[in-house]
């Protein structure tokens, strides 16, 4: 007992050496386990009011502050597995400790995009073309790995599994998967033996290992779980079994069974012919064995500046925003106003009229880099060359609407100015959200430039038309302040967003709710517009509502502002207070 207790103190020690000196074996931690004006209402009749506390329904009572501060926490918590899941699964086995470390320290959803986008890109073998084949590949492996290689885990847990994504299929496997009768070789000891199920694997080549590199994976509990070793005598059946399974040596008298577990060292192979060669490899099957551990190293290292470069140039500034407007249950319209200011367009002079061109083009894709949708047009602007100076402020707008399913993309945008040959690129994550039907909600609060009803046969056609109205967007600039409107007679800010899922009264077949809009001066706190309306003033409307608010910039100081619709359900006795901000000066 003393001397396999020292045997076993003796290789866990040269295994730490080896894991010391190939500084690459990962932590064991890291391995993934599995109308009118008024004040605000207040008439609404509270829960309490309205009836009995044991006759409401406690999915439609309205939440405390302290459980809306639990459900922000749940969302934050539910959006953050995407990342998660991309972490500790999805890359578990390929990303470095040094970029684990680094997507760590990353304090928002928009830098981890970015860092996904560059870690893959980091690894595409052919940069210049559309598809990735190192992230294609690697999902595929995945896929094969969960298919062929599960054992009470998923496929990509398994040692053979990792292995397979980090180094795809082997040269050569020599699989026993039922075990049996096993000549062993004579580097093994020789003789006859019998044997667990297990697998060689056999890779000519592996960069940064080595040549004719051999994986053995063997299941001693023979139920599919064939874990990787580094001691070949762990597939005898027959180890433990006295005077069976003999090697050479010890069936010629030369050796005994019992000096397995007394010589030390990584194996308890019996002594055969072949023997005394092998003890002198054993730092070099732990060597292999680390680095086995390891990720693959990053064949493209020097393509990690070019992609920082990419994510952050904008030699052409413009600005961006998205929306979302419900379509559908699993539909959502998600717009996108792309907006230029003259003065970093180059105009040219075409029959006495500067014409601006810019060439842009779209792509939005999914957290794995399949592309969802893309698009490509031509903005042109035209303007009289002796007004052309006093226009540099203005902007050139550019919309396109796309429909897509709830969940997480990212949106890349292109622009190329035609005659001055800039370009610029623009690139943020989304999450379209999920409009359930049971659930109080609007879509995005847009403030806008212009606002009007369309013509009947232009109903959701054409360029800023959403439904029965034309929104322009005013987009925001991408320092991070408000979207500014120029304070005079002609100018009017408009608001516009949809109520959706309002609650419906069982007797009247109506909604019964209010709409409390609010305009804030930011700088003094104080309120400048306050207005009620209420479904009872609207006519006949449903479980959607559509609100349109208009007021004069003329009318309002230099400043800045924010613009509150607070909606409340009577009905439900929901609430949401969807807000935004915008300037004037």
């Amino acid at each position: 007992m003393s001397r396999v207790g020292s045997r076993y103190f003796f290789s866990c020690a040269f295994l730490m050496v080896a894991l010391g000196l190939a500084g690459t074996a990962r932590a064991q931690g890291d391995k993934p386990a599995a109308a009118g004006d008024g004040s605000k209402s207040s008439a609404t009749v509270t829960g309490s009011q309205a009836q009995p506390t044991d006759e409401i329904d406690p999915l439609k009572r309205t939440p405390n502050e302290k459980q809306k501060k639990q459900q922000k926490k749940s969302l934050k918590i539910e959006l953050s597995k995407t990342y998660k899941k991309w972490l500790n699964e999805d890359v578990v086995w390929i990303i470095t400790d040094e970029e684990r470390a680094a997507f760590k320290q990353l304090s928002n959803d928009e830098e981890r995009d970015n860092f996904i986008e560059a870690f893959w890109q980091r690894r595409d073998p052919t940069p210049d073309t559309e598809e990735n084949e190192y992230k294609e590949e690697h999902y595929r492996r995945i896929a094969y790995a969960n298919e062929h290689f599960p054992a009470g885990i998923p496929g990509w847990k398994s040692d053979r599994g990792r292995i397979y994504i980090m180094y795809g299929p082997a040269d050569e496997v020599d699989s026993h998967p039922s075990g049996g009768t096993y000549e062993r070789p004579m580097e093994e000891g020789g003789g006859e033996t019998s044997t667990f199920p297990f697998e060689d694997w056999r890779y000519r080549y592996l960069e940064g290992i080595g040549q004719e590199v051999i994986i053995e994976f063997v299941d001693t509990c023979m139920c599919g779980d064939f874990h990787m070793t580094m001691d070949r005598s762990e597939k005898d059946a027959l180890k433990y079994t006295p005077n069976a399974g003999l090697t050479l040596y010890e069936q010629m008298g030369m050796s005994t069974k019992a000096d397995r577990f007394t010589g030390g060292g990584l194996e308890q192979l019996g002594a055969g012919p072949d023997s005394s060669s092998q003890q002198t490899k054993q730092f070099d099957r732990l060597e292999q064995f680390a680095k086995l551990q390891a990720p693959p190293p990053v064949k493209f290292k020097d393509l990690e500046e070019i992609v920082n470069t990419k994510l952050i140039t904008n030699l052409m500034p413009f600005d961006v925003r998205s929306d979302f407007v419900k379509v559908t249950g699993d539909t959502v319209l998600v717009p996108i106003t792309i907006q230029m200011k003259y003065r970093d367009i180059t105009f040219a002079n075409k029959d006495g009229v500067q014409r601006g061109t810019v060439n842009i083009f779209g792509r939005v894709t999914t957290l794995t880099g399949k592309i969802v949708q893309t698009f490509e047009d031509t903005a042109q602007v035209d303007v009289p060359a002796e007004l052309l100076p006093r226009t540099a402020e203005n902007s050139s707008v550019y919309w396109k609407a796309l429909p897509l399913r709830p969940g997480r993309y990212k949106v890349e945008i292109a622009v190329k100015d035609v005659n001055g040959d800039r370009k610029g690129l623009w690139s943020r994550g989304i999450v379209v959200p999920e409009y359930s039907d049971d659930k109080l909600s609007t879509s995005s609060l847009i403030v806008a430039d212009q606002m009007e009803a369309v013509p009947t046969k232009d109903v959701s056609t054409g360029n800023f038309v959403i439904g029965l109205t034309k929104v322009r967007p005013r987009v925001a600039p991408a320092d991070g302040k408000p979207a500014l409107f120029k304070r005079n007679k002609d100018q009017k800010v408009n608001f516009w967003m949809q109520v959706y899922n309002l609650s419906v009264d069982d007797k009247t077949h109506k909604p019964s709710a209010t709409f409390e809009f609010d305009i804030v001066n930011i700088a003094t706190n104080k309120p400048v517009v306050q207005k009620t309306e209420s479904t009872d003033q609207m006519g006949n409307v449903g479980e959607q509502v559509t609100l349109q608010k208009s007021i004069a910039s003329a009318n309002l100081p230099p400043g800045t502002y924010k613009i509150n619709i607070k909606v409340n359900d009577n009905i439900s006795k929901q609430t949401i207070d969807p807000s935004a901000t915008f300037a004037v000066e």
